[in-house]
């Protein structure tokens, strides 16, 4: 995947996203509206709205960033879809004027940045946007290792019928924590191939990258409904915030 640049994901898969992934989580969309207080909110790879959209109908001023012209097209062309400003690129530099009560990244995105620094980086410019009681929310897997053979690969099966098989097939750098993935999908007569790279982040690292960007853990939880997160986790929701009022 030499080719491989951040839009590459939103740009393979655009046509079939909203069929892959066609519900979210009610949860989701009350906790952020209540993290929001009532200010704008941004999401970091807004892709095609599935979280920014539902936000916008609970009455928040939803902004977003994604590096894909073809999810945000997607965007555009639903209900509601034109009112949300939206800039193009990679959302590690943040690229937007003013502040936000709220800045998100649902659905483990935040590892789509592939580099440690570039996780980092992305910390203290969220915190550079963020207002003084503003927070930073992470949605994210729990990394599990287990998952992979003794030839760090591994191959899942996602979805099987009389017409379609879909299935990952992964491969996993240990030192680097990188993983890189095809997803495939297999119809009569087609192939599809939709690439991913991501760099997963333990959760105590995450914390050390908001510590780094003068922000610290305010919650972490088990899930969007709030559930109590433990090492039985498969996921977290994490919330940043400055200590203090700056």
């Amino acid at each position: 995947m030499d080719n491989y640049r951040a839009e590459t994901y939103g740009e393979r898969i655009s046509a079939i996203y909203d069929e892959l992934y066609v519900s979210y989580d009610e949860a989701a969309i009350e906790t952020l509206a209540g993290l929001a207080n009532g200010g704008r909110a941004l999401e970091l790879g807004i892709g095609t709205g599935r979280i920014a959209l539902p936000l916008q109908q609970k009455g928040i001023e939803v902004h977003g960033i994604d590096a894909s012209e073809a999810m945000v097209a997607r965007l555009r062309r639903k209900p509601g879809g034109e009112r949300i400003p939206v800039t193009m690129g990679n959302f590690v530099d943040v690229a937007v004027e003013g502040q936000f009560s709220l800045i998100y990244v649902p659905f483990n995105t935040f590892f789509a940045l592939w580099e440690q620094e570039e996780q980092v980086r992305c910390f203290q410019n969220v915190a550079a946007h963020l207002t003084p009681q503003g927070v930073f929310v992470i949605e994210a897997f729990v990394p599990d290792l287990v998952r992979y053979s003794a030839g760090r690969q591994t191959m899942r099966t996602i979805h099987i019928d009389n017409n379609e098989l879909r299935f990952d097939a992964s491969m996993l750098d240990p030192v680097k924590q990188q993983v890189t993935s095809q997803h495939v999908m297999l119809r009569e007569n087609q192939v599809q191939l939709f690439p991913v790279k991501l760099r997963f982040v333990w959760p105590s690292e995450m914390d050390l990258m908001a510590r780094l960007a003068g922000m610290q853990l305010k919650h972490r939880w088990g899930g969007w409904a709030k559930e109590p997160f433990s090492a039985e986790s498969g996921r977290h929701v994490s919330v940043y915030g400055f200590p203090e009022a700056r």
